[in-house]
C-alpha cells in the first residue's frame, strides 16, 4: 500500500510505478471497491489522506477540495451556508457491503454516483468545472478552472466523471454548488401502476414545475420511509419559497390530482442509495434508458424487484445472481441505452460485462482516450472493460 498525502506524492508514485511497470489500483475510502471488473493491480495508491477543503466561495457557488475528502464533510460545510451539491451524492455504502457514510468525493465522481436531484439540476459531471490531477506519465496538471462560466479549452474534467480512476489520479476538484430551496414539499401518487405512474412524472417533468426528484416505486421494492403504496408510488418533490409552492401544487393538482403532500425527506435519498436491495439477494442493476421507454424496458424484462428515479430515466432492476443481464442489456439497447452491473460476486463480475457493452466504435473511443492519459495503462486495468 502506497499512502500519498500530496500531489508531490502522488506523482513520486506515479513516476516510481512508470518505472518498473508496476500497475496501480486508486484507492480512496473503498467503499466502491466491489463495484466494477474484477482486478489484480500489482500495487494500490491510497489516496484517503490527500483530504481537505482547499477553497469555498459561497458567493461565487464554487468549492475546491482535495480528492479524499468525505462527501459528508462537503455536505454538512455546505449546508452552513445553506448551499448543496445539485447532483446529490449517492451513498452505497450499505449496498455495497462497506461502511455507509464515508465515501470521497473523488470516489463519488468517478462512479458517477448520482442521486434524485440531478433530474433538475444535472448530474455529478454538470458540476465538475475543474481538477488537478496526475497522467500516466507522472506528470501533474489542471483543467477547467474555477468559475461556472469556463468556456477555455476541452472540458477534459467530465471525462473522469464515471472513469473508475481508469485515466489518472485526481488530486483537486472544484465543483459548482446550489442555494438551498426555502422549502420542499414531497407528494405521493399512491396505488398507481408503473404505466400510469410514469405518465405522472413524464407530465410533471415536463410541466414549468421545476421537480428536484421524480422517482416511482412499486410494491415489490417498498421502502421504510415510505410506507404503503398499493401497486405502486410516483413521488414528487418541489421547492421553492412558500407562496411559489402553494403555486406549484395547484399545478400539480391539475396533472395528478390523486397526488397527496407527504412527510418523508429521506424517502428520496434511500432510493438513491439502494435501501430496497440491501437486504435482497439478487444482483442489481442500473439502467439508464429515455424516460418515456421506462414502462416497456420493466415489462420486457419482468425484474423481481425494481424501482425508478429521475422519471424513469434511471431504473434500478435486481435480477437473480448470476443472471447475465442479457434481456435488460438488449432491452435497453434497444432504445439507445445501457445498463451497468453495480453489485454482484466476483464470479459474475469476471464474467459478465459491468458497463455497456463494447461496440467498435466505443471501444476504439475508448481505448484512445485512455491511450492519451495513461499509455502504459497504469491506472485500475481492466476496472471498467478488459484490456482497458
Amino acid at each position: 500500500m502506497i499512502a500519498a498525502g500530496t500531489e508531490s506524492d502522488v506523482v513520486e508514485a506515479v513516476r516510481a510505478a512508470r518505472a518498473r511497470h508496476r500497475t496501480l489500483e486508486i484507492l480512496g475510502a473503498g467503499t466502491k471497491r466491489s463495484f466494477g471488473r474484477v482486478t489484480e493491480c500489482d500495487e494500490t495508491l491510497d489516496v484517503s489522506g490527500l483530504g481537505g477543503v482547499v477553497s469555498y466561495e459561497p458567493s461565487e457557488l464554487v468549492i475546491t477540495v482535495l480528492p479524499g475528502t468525505p462527501v459528508a464533510e462537503i455536505v454538512a460545510l455546505l449546508a452552513r451556508k445553506n448551499q448543496h451539491l445539485g447532483f446529490e451524492p449517492a451513498d452505497w455504502g450499505a449496498l455495497l457491503d462497506a461502511s455507509p457514510g464515508s465515501a470521497t468525493i473523488a470516489g463519488v465522481l468517478s462512479a458517477d454516483a448520482n442521486g434524485a436531484a440531478s433530474v433538475r439540476y444535472g448530474r455529478a459531471r454538470d458540476s465538475m468545472l475543474g481538477i488537478r490531477a496526475v497522467n500516466g506519465l507522472g506528470e501533474a496538471y489542471k483543467a477547467g478552472g474555477k468559475v461556472v462560466k469556463n468556456v477555455t479549452g476541452f472540458d477534459l474534467p467530465k471525462l473522469f466523471c464515471g472513469a473508475m480512476g481508469t485515466l489518472g489520479v485526481l488530486t483537486e476538484v472544484t465543483l459548482r454548488v446550489f442555494p438551498k430551496a426555502e422549502q420542499a414539499w414531497i407528494f405521493a401518487a399512491r396505488d398507481v401502476s408503473p404505466k400510469d405512474g410514469f405518465a405522472i412524472l413524464r407530465r410533471v417533468w415536463q410541466a414549468p414545475l421545476e421537480a428536484t426528484a421524480l422517482s416511482y416505486v412499486p410494491a415489490s421494492a417498498p421502502l421504510r420511509a415510505l410506507g404503503y403504496v398499493g401497486e405502486g408510488a410516483a413521488l414528487i418533490r418541489l421547492e421553492g419559497t412558500d407562496a411559489a409552492l402553494k403555486e406549484k401544487r395547484a399545478m400539480l393538482q391539475a396533472i395528478a390530482p390523486q397526488a397527496q403532500e407527504m412527510n418523508a425527506p429521506e424517502v428520496f435519498a434511500a432510493i438513491a442509495h439502494g435501501e430496497a436491495f440491501v437486504t435482497q439477494s439478487l444482483d442489481v442493476w442500473r439502467a439508464f434508458v429515455p424516460p418515456s421507454d421506462a414502462a416497456r424496458i420493466v415489462d420486457a424484462v419482468a425484474p423481481p424487484v425494481w424501482l425508478a428515479d429521475n422519471a424513469g430515466g434511471v431504473l434500478w432492476i435486481g435480477l437473480p445472481p448470476g443472471s447475465d443481464g442479457m434481456r435488460l442489456r438488449q432491452a435497453c439497447e434497444a432504445v439507445g441505452g445501457h445498463a451497468v452491473l453495480l453489485r454482484a460476486n466476483e464470479e459474475t463480475r469476471s464474467r459478465v460485462a459491468v458497463f455497456a457493452r463494447e461496440t467498435k466504435p466505443r471501444g476504439a473511443l475508448t481505448r484512445a482516450v485512455k491511450a492519451a492519459f495513461d499509455p502504459l495503462g497504469l491506472f485500475n486495468p481492466g476496472r471498467m472493460w478488459k484490456g482497458v
